[in-house]
């Protein structure tokens, strides 16, 4: 499977959940799958998806789901420690890691060699660290957000991009939305 195909599975479960998703191509994806005023479509700051879903947990109880890539937490490792000292049960950071940086051109990440960000989670404090197989992916979603405490869920899965439209709508609707979404 690749990154839009686990999209279209687990949509249902996050259609329910605030949702901060991926800069690039991931935004594109979930938001022509299925667009929701409570998903958070990067549209800037690669690398910053978790550090702003962290946040958001922290600021207010409802459950988060971060969308990440292997290649966004890979720019910005030094979210990990402070994700695995300071995350609450509400937040869960899905890491969709196919080895490559998929918005510029499918370019390798060394998480296709011998990184393993399940393992740097871990030495960086993470303690409920799961990873999974692309076809596991809404099971391992749903049950962490049953666990009730903070998860790094690593899905690894097929590098590739599905042709989507970029993302019209101003960012500041989408900010506004989000933000009567994170109120109601």
């Amino acid at each position: 499977m690749i990154r839009s195909e686990i999209l279209r599975e687990i949509a249902p479960i996050l259609r329910d959940q605030l949702v901060v998703c991926n800069i690039g191509i991931p935004s594109q994806e979930l938001h022509a799958i299925d667009d929701q005023p409570s998903n958070f479509y990067m549209l800037g700051t690669m690398g910053l998806a978790s550090s702003i879903g962290l946040g958001l947990a922290l600021a207010q109880p409802k459950t988060v789901i971060v969308i990440d890539g292997d290649g966004s937490v890979l720019t910005n490792l030094g979210t990990l420690p402070t994700i695995g000292n300071n995350a609450p049960g509400n937040y869960i950071l899905m890491i969709i890691d196919n080895g490559s940086y998929g918005s510029t051109g499918d370019q390798p990440t060394y998480t296709g060699k011998k990184t393993d960000l399940a393992g740097m989670a871990r030495a960086a404090g993470c303690d409920n660290v799961v990873v999974v197989q692309d076809v596991d992916t809404g099971p391992a979603l749903q049950a962490a957000i049953e666990g009730g405490q903070a998860t790094v869920l690593v899905v690894k899965c097929d590098s590739g991009n599905a042709k989507m439209p970029v993302i019209t709508m101003d960012p500041v609707i989408i900010r506004d939305r989000f933000m009567k979404a994170v109120a109601s």
